[in-house]
């Protein structure tokens, strides 16, 4: 169900238990129930279509929410796809990405990959390159690659490379690889330890980075993104 583009894996077997899905006519409530190609699904009596499965990648630019619908009409990332490939794919961002955020977005109809990716217990390594307002010091580096309290719970170990110190404006650019998806996390720690990030952009997701790239623009992932994304 998830791979047709339905709904997500979790919606999907709420579906199930609510009785919605029948399969070659018979109602199933059991998840977990094994179904082949050659069967019928229905759900709300609806038969089901196998979508093509489309895997993409965007450079996501500020000023655009990470959302398939908002009742205040912010802008969207799914503006910047095509209309015409809306029209025949249920597609979704994979994930989330902060409004005043920019870089990696993936964004696909595969439920399961999007299960896999953001529900898992897996530790899924995300790429940041972080602008800080002042000039980090070792002690602070070290504060974050050995966790930092937020709401109660000290994150995870991550890894920091300074990429420059800018003395001048009192600055400093970073780069912070975290395992972890809560909440505007990055922004957070960083805020934690007292300096405030200025400008934030994503440069990798599980492997997937911004490679060939402008700012708004949108690529298929190659065979082998796919494959290593389904491996984490």
């Amino acid at each position: 169900m998830a791979s047709c583009g339905v709904a997500s894996r979790r919606k999907c077997e709420e579906l199930i238990v609510a009785g919605r899905v029948k399969v070659n006519g018979n109602k199933v409530t059991e998840l977990g129930f094994k179904v082949s190609k050659r069967d019928d699904i229905e759900v709300d009596g609806k038969l089901l279509q196998k979508e093509e499965l489309v895997y993409l990648v965007m450079y996501k630019p500020t000023g655009y929410l990470t959302a398939v619908s908002d009742k205040l009409g912010r802008r969207l990332v799914m503006d910047l796809l095509p209309k015409e490939l809306l029209k025949t794919h249920r597609l979704f961002p994979v994930g989330r990405l902060d409004y005043d955020t920019s870089g990696v977005l993936l964004i696909t109809n595969d439920g399961e990959l999007s299960y896999r990716l953001t529900r898992s217990s897996k530790e899924i390594e995300k790429v940041y390159q972080v602008r800080v307002d002042g000039i980090l010091t070792q002690d602070a580096v070290n504060q974050l690659m050995r966790g930092v309290l937020l709401d109660g719970k000290m994150t995870k170990r991550a890894k920091v490379d300074i990429i420059s110190l800018d003395r001048k404006n009192n600055s400093s650019l970073i780069s912070l690889t975290i395992t972890e998806g809560r909440n505007r996390q990055v922004r957070r720690m960083c805020e934690a330890i007292g300096f405030p990030v200025k400008k934030l952009k994503r440069t990798s997701f599980g492997g997937v980075n911004l490679d060939g790239l402008a700012m708004g623009e949108t690529r298929v992932l190659k065979p082998h993104e796919i494959k290593v994304l389904y491996s984490l």
